[in-house]
């Protein structure tokens, strides 16, 4: 059975050898590893990925709280091999409401086969949709808007989430959130083409270079900023000359985005995909 295992915390000597040591003893077979220091954060990352005998996984979860308290360290494990259950959603949203509305009409129609657990926004914009859909509703942001992205993460580990859906969410999710979620569990959509149009002007700029195919891209979170090598699943539209920008963006939002994002996450949770070592590989 495949384990994700992730380590978050304060960075020290050592903070690796626990990990590999107790995963080694249990038999397992080290698939892959990621660490990180963030220098200037004094901040340890580390991702383990292994193959483990299932009769052994409450050993390794044991194993890991065990590690969890002796060096301080943020440790969670999770298996993309959901078993007698269907996978669990956190949705999060700020403003537009088409994208979040296509994901929950995809889950209630059987299109994605999974559970929306929560929506999580840092505005009321979209509150609507989870009282529409029976969702419970967590708004995690200050009267400015601006998240406490420890209480994001908080939620979605009360609520067992397998994946973060970023739903149009306009915030950046800080490093250690990325960690902590890391592996291919947070699915962002970015309503540009990527490599190409990254930033959160997409539109505008691909309109300044007169382009005449628009698109969205749904892909895998790391921490780095909307990293070209993540990507699930891209849709585009075209247009003929001399559309105007608002209108172009109309479409985008309307009819593209939410079609990219339902596509993506459904590729996710039927097991079509994976993130290994930060690219995306299809499972057979």
């Amino acid at each position: 059975m495949q384990i994700v295992i992730t380590a978050v915390g304060p960075d020290n000597r050592g903070l690796a050898d626990p990990i590999v040591h107790s995963v080694t003893g249990l038999g397992a077979n080290i698939a892959e590893i990621q660490m990180y220091d963030h220098d200037q954060q004094s901040v340890f990352s580390m991702l383990t990925r292994v193959e483990i005998d299932s009769s052994r996984c409450q050993e390794l979860q044991d194993s890991m709280e065990e590690v969890a308290r002796t060096t301080g360290l943020s440790v969670r494990t999770w298996s993309p091999q959901i078993k007698g259950r269907k996978p669990r959603l956190a949705i999060c949203v700020t403003y537009r409401h088409e994208t979040p509305l296509a994901v929950l009409r995809a889950i209630r129609d059987g299109h994605i086969k999974a559970d929306a657990t929560v929506m999580i926004g840092n505005r009321e914009k979209c509150r609507h949709l989870a009282e529409q859909f029976d969702v419970p509703w967590e708004n995690i942001a200050d009267d400015g808007g601006n998240p406490n992205d420890e209480r994001l993460i908080h939620i979605c580990d009360e609520h067992q989430v397998d994946y973060i859906v970023l739903a149009r969410y306009m915030r950046v999710l800080p490093a250690s959130s990325c960690w902590k979620y890391a592996g291919g569990r947070i699915i962002n959509l970015h309503h540009g083409l990527l490599p190409s149009f990254p930033g959160i002007r997409p539109y505008q700029e691909a309109f300044a270079s007169r382009m005449l195919t628009y698109g969205a891209t749904c892909h895998f979170i790391v921490p780095e900023l909307d990293a070209g090598n993540q990507i699930i699943y891209q849709s585009t539209f075209t247009v003929p000359p001399g559309m105007s920008c608002d209108e172009i963006i109309r479409r985008g939002q309307e009819d593209n985005e939410p079609h990219c994002l339902v596509e993506g996450v459904r590729r996710v949770v039927d097991g079509e995909v994976q993130l290994h070592f930060n690219r995306v590989v299809a499972v057979d």
